[in-house]
């Protein structure tokens, strides 16, 4: 199994950062366009336990994905964990963490644990391609927040 950590500070209080990554919508704000990200299940203003969402990437050399996450696990304003339904992985489990630090800074902590398919030709997939590109959707995630929340 794979685990991907990202650990970034924002300068904004947890309340603000729970309500922007708590709609669903927003998560087209946090995604790299090359991915050409499309969401094709309606959504509610905030996520629940139990929803469903659907969307299609464009993966490069893969082409067009349909994924489908479920919100799993939900406490309000601290965490919240999606599960893969349907999609690329074998297995994918991202756990959202916000930790306040002070009234107006909150460190935030991605983990993501996940599988490819293919066993061995997955593993080199792996390494040649699939760890870079997640850390690069999660570097964009980054900058793209502390530029939502500069």
């Amino acid at each position: 199994m794979h685990i991907l950590e990202r650990d970034i500070t924002l300068n904004v209080g947890r309340e603000k950062l729970w309500a922007f990554m708590s709609t669903p919508a927003n998560l087209n704000e946090l995604t790299p366009a090359d991915l050409q990200f499309q969401i094709v299940s309606s959504l509610p203003e905030t996520m629940h336990e139990g929803l469903m969402i659907q969307y299609r990437i464009k993966i490069p050399m893969l082409g067009w994905q349909n994924w489908v996450t479920e919100i799993t696990h939900i406490r309000e304003g601290e965490y919240f964990v999606d599960e893969q339904r349907l999609g690329p992985y074998r297995l994918w489990h991202h756990q959202h963490r916000l930790e306040a630090i002070s009234a107006d800074q909150t460190r935030m902590v991605d983990r993501v644990s996940y599988l490819l398919p293919f066993w061995f030709a997955g593993e080199l997939v792996h390494a040649l391609w699939v760890e870079k590109m997640l850390d690069d959707i999660f570097s964009y995630r980054a900058k793209r927040l502390g530029e939502i929340f500069a």
